[in-house]
């Protein structure tokens, strides 16, 4: 499905977002996007983001904002960051796990760093599951769809 479509999805089914004390992250199926909050007027040369297949580390004005491992591999020649007037870093990871059933990240960093709160993934799965469909289905609108799904277990 073209990347203009399943971003149309997102503006019609909204974005889960899973906050942190740097910013925000949320994920869809191909992709994780990260959003840093930057200090004021902060330029492209005070930020040095480092993004491996399975490692990130970003630094801002030569401050550690986060580091680890990823919680799964991404195509880090496809992963690209941005400023956006000066005051958000926004980061976004291609997933190597795209064609996966019920793949999802469960938190960023694979110790469990910037795990979501149980309700915020359980809203992350829901929409991953209907973005899925959405695939599966092009010419359908599922961006409203209401899933009976059980999701009180974690996926295997």
């Amino acid at each position: 499905m073209p990347y203009d479509q399943l971003s149309h999805f997102d503006e019609k089914s909204g974005i889960v977002r899973s906050t942190t004390p740097w910013g925000c992250w949320w994920q869809t199926v191909q992709e994780v996007h990260i959003e840093v909050t930057l200090p004021p007027n902060t330029k492209s040369k005070e930020i040095n983001v480092n993004i491996q297949p399975k490692f990130i580390e970003v630094v801002v004005r030569k401050v550690s904002v986060f580091k680890g491992n990823l919680f799964s591999p991404v195509h880090a020649d496809d992963c690209v960051w941005t400023i956006e007037d000066g005051s958000l870093l926004d980061i976004v990871l291609s997933k190597t796990d795209t064609f996966k059933q019920d793949a999802i990240w469960e938190s960023l960093l694979e110790d469990g760093g910037y795990k979501p709160e149980p309700l915020v993934f359980h809203e992350m799965r829901k929409k991953l599951d209907l973005e899925r469909f959405q695939l599966e289905n092009p010419g359908f609108d599922f961006s409203g769809a209401k899933l009976q799904k059980c999701y009180d277990k974690p996926p295997v």
